[in-house]
């Protein structure tokens, strides 16, 4: 049996927010001016990306669904239907415009926006899932964007949430890929601590990277 090499706890160590720069989203989304042009093909090259996405589909419930973050709009292709009542809000305006092209040409009707998720243009309790994929290591202050999701998600409904964390059987494989992503430049949360604080009961799986990919279903 092959011994996995583990990480010691004090090793575990997240983004120094103190750290991050005050224009860290505009600086963020200046890059993903130059992703959407890419965005697509990088989904190509690296098709793992799709799957760990859509680890989320089988959990959405409820008619009212809000998708935030939504890239390129991949996800939002593979579960919407005019069956159900679909927002999106995306930071990006490049993002915004590829994906509405996206969901017309599917003859969908999808309301997308562009906005910021530390303050969701939604009335409190609006939404019965809400889905946040490979984004939300992005957003600088995560309390804050958690605080928001919470507001706009109505009593009982979920929060799916995937993306990067440490695996948490601290394997180094895990533990080198998510610092090399910090290395890229998003934040690395704590995203236990985060869901704990503001009150969600939620169950973890990991679904790829060596665990270091994380789906977190959230029941507010």
């Amino acid at each position: 049996m092959v011994k996995i090499l583990r990480i010691k706890p004090e090793k575990i160590k997240y983004t120094d927010l103190s750290r991050i720069h005050p224009d860290y989203t505009n600086k963020m989304n200046k890059a993903y001016n130059w992703m959407a042009k890419v965005y697509g093909a990088f989904m190509l090259v690296f098709p793992v990306w799709k799957k760990w996405i859509k680890n989320v589909i089988p959990h959405i419930k409820g008619n009212t669904i809000l998708e935030i973050s939504f890239g390129n709009g991949y996800l939002m292709s593979q579960y919407a239907s005019n069956q159900h009542e679909i927002y999106g809000i995306d930071y990006n305006e490049k993002m915004v415009e590829v994906t509405r092209k996206k969901m017309k040409d599917k003859g969908l009707d999808i309301h997308l926006l562009k906005g910021n998720v530390e303050k969701l243009p939604f009335p409190d309790n609006s939404f019965d899932t809400i889905i946040n994929t490979m984004a939300f290591t992005g957003y600088p202050d995560g309390n804050k964007a958690l605080g928001e999701i919470n507001r706009v998600l109505k009593p009982g409904g979920r929060l799916l949430l995937v993306d990067f964390d440490y695996p948490k059987n601290r394997n180094v494989i895990g533990f080198a890929i998510v610092r090399l992503w910090e290395k890229f430049g998003d934040i690395i949360k704590d995203i236990d601590a985060l869901l704990t604080e503001h009150n969600f009961e939620f169950e973890h799986t990991s679904v790829g990277g060596f665990g270091s990919v994380h789906l977190y279903i959230a029941l507010k």
